[in-house]
């Protein structure tokens, strides 16, 4: 049995160069860094020094192909993680895909579909949110019903506020052709993987999004998300990457209670001691005077306020542990790499609903957002901001 991965850790900037540490200094059960890659000559000086015994490599093919790695992680832009994945898979390596699985569903379709030939070796997604005690807490009161049937779902997280410098510290970050998009593609794809992995999948989208709204950029800094559900529910998402003073409140709402989130810290579960259609159904105007007249809260519901800490870093070593223990021994996944499509095709129908300025329908046309998409591509290399 194999006691540790070798990871090929590919590309060594802010995610990869935080993985190479936790490995490096041995935080890490069942794994160790078997090779790093990156195409910048500046990476590789750096290896030099700071990683002297580990083999670098400056093309991942000539990686996956050197036999120093069982497992690679892709810490490269979002184009290029299905293909990093596929690669891998084809030459018997598991692969570790960040977060998103990719651009556009199709591409991602394209490496669940190969990664479904090769059950044999592990495919998993970068979904560190879903380690944290606080939203797998979340996940349990939803499944156990303890709100009842879910009417409205509303997250407010514009806590991703970025400056222009940011912006401008490389050539393909926030472009289209680059990154495929804006703040829903780089800053928030753990929150659309964390409400459908919560709420499920809207069956519709209205999006309302501004590019380069408050920053000198071709993508979005600014959305604002109408969702319908199957069972009638609403829902809104908003975010955005221009404001410094920035909230992140998630609220559901149950026909049994209510559930708000508070900085991803917090969980405040307020629940009826008659669920709402009761109350509606049989209650007096005599009764209903009373509420609105400010009857205790302790009499229509009871209120349990449940606090989290949050360990630097503990999320990421998580995942890395899992991915290694799912290799060794059969561990079950956090989160599978199948289930990335998910968060992707959220964002996508978000995005295609505001290229096209009307509500869209989930699933969509996967070629029409690609067609529309390229559109914004061409825009950008003929004179975009």
């Amino acid at each position: 049995m194999m006691k540790n991965v070798k990871l090929g850790i590919i590309g060594l900037g802010a995610e990869g160069g935080l993985y190479a540490g936790f490995l490096a200094d041995g935080k890490v059960n069942n794994m160790v860094i078997g090779a790093i890659c990156d195409i910048d000559p500046a990476k590789k000086e750096l290896c030099a020094e700071k990683y002297p015994d580990i083999p670098f490599y400056d093309n991942y093919i000539d990686m996956l192909e050197g036999g120093d790695v069982d497992a690679i992680v892709t810490c490269v832009p979002h184009y290029l993680h299905p293909e990093m994945g596929i690669e891998a898979l084809k030459r018997g390596i598991h692969a570790l895909v960040e977060k998103p699985a990719g651009v556009y569903t199709k591409q991602v379709q394209e490496l669940n579909d190969f990664a479904a030939t090769k059950p044999e070796l592990t495919f998993a997604i970068f979904f560190n949110q879903r380690t944290n005690p606080l939203y797998q807490k979340l996940k349990e009161l939803i499944d156990q019903d303890e709100i009842g049937e879910i009417r409205r779902t509303n997250w407010l997280i514009t806590t991703w506020w970025r400056p222009q410098g940011y912006y401008d510290q490389s050539e393909w970050r926030a472009t289209w052709s680059g990154e495929g998009g804006g703040v829903l593609v780089n800053q928030a794809p753990h929150q659309l993987d964390l409400l459908q992995w919560i709420c499920g999948m809207p069956k519709k989208v209205y999006a309302n999004m501004k590019f380069g709204y408050q920053r000198k950029i071709n993508v979005e800094d600014e959305v604002t998300a109408m969702f319908d559900y199957e069972n009638g529910a609403t829902g809104v998402f908003i975010t955005c990457t221009h404001d410094v003073l920035g909230t992140d409140r998630f609220e559901i709402l149950g026909d049994k209670g209510k559930i708000v989130v508070d900085d991803s810290k917090k969980i405040t579960i307020k629940r009826l001691l008659t669920p709402e259609p009761e109350m509606s159904a049989s209650m007096s105007m005599q009764d209903v005077m009373k509420i609105f007249m400010g009857q205790s809260a302790s009499e229509i519901y009871t209120e349990e306020v449940l606090e989290f800490e949050s360990v630097w870093g503990a999320q990421h070593i998580a995942v890395l542990e899992n991915f290694a223990a799912n290799i060794v021994d059969g561990t079950p996944l956090i989160a599978a790499g199948s289930e990335g499509i998910h968060g992707v095709r959220l964002a996508n129908a978000i995005h295609l609903s505001s290229f096209l300025g009307k509500q869209v329908e989930i699933p969509f046309d996967e070629e029409l957002y690609l067609v529309e998409l390229n559109k914004k591509i061409e825009e950008e290399k003929n004179g975009g901001i």
